[in-house]
């Protein structure tokens, strides 16, 4: 064979091996788009029931909880199941601040239980975003521009005052990077 065989033989694997890797990765970002649709779907759901819960706590207990305390714990609820800016996050943080201030006698498991489970879905969630985000910033597929026309997902970052309680949980410790 000559030399000029050799280089056309030699970029035939290059590019077959580019092709290969590049349809790979695709895979792997529908794969990791499915991963964050699916853990904020469970991240709503976990929310919604957050919030229904609240509700029924500031109906069933407006006495024991206060005509305050239970009022702003019912208008915090509402604003997390529709909040009014659209900022969702904000509106999760007070209503997460309230439940803080009521007694833990008056909680009920259920409503320990939705706390508990909006804190893992929020992990996970974040854990989604931050596997496409890292993927997505890696050298060759920016510049192969994959995925470039979807928009990078965003992290759901609430203070739920969980992070202490799921630290001693694997694989959940310590707070993520947000960007």
């Amino acid at each position: 064979m000559d030399p000029g065989t050799w280089l056309l033989s030699a970029i035939a694997v290059l590019l077959v091996l580019l092709l290969a890797w590049t349809t790979f990765t695709l895979t792997r970002l529908r794969r990791l788009a499915g991963r964050v649709r699916r853990a904020r779907e469970v991240l709503d759901g976990a929310l919604l029931r957050r919030a229904e819960l609240t509700a029924a706590l500031a109906r069933e207990r407006a006495d024991d909880l206060g005509a305050d305390l239970a009022g702003e714990l019912a208008d915090a609820a509402a604003g997390a199941r529709a909040p009014s800016a659209g900022d969702r996050e904000a509106a999760e943080n007070r209503l997460g601040r309230l439940l803080r201030r009521v007694p833990e006698p008056l909680l009920s498991p259920e409503l320990g239980d939705a706390g508990m489970r909006v804190a893992l879905a929020r992990r996970f969630y974040n854990d989604a975003v931050r596997d496409t985000r890292a993927l997505r910033r890696s050298r060759l597929p920016r510049v192969l521009r994959l995925h470039a026309r979807r928009p990078l997902p965003r992290y759901f970052d609430i203070d739920d005052g969980l992070d202490a309680v799921l630290a001693g949980f694997p694989h959940t410790g310590g707070a993520q990077p947000h960007g």
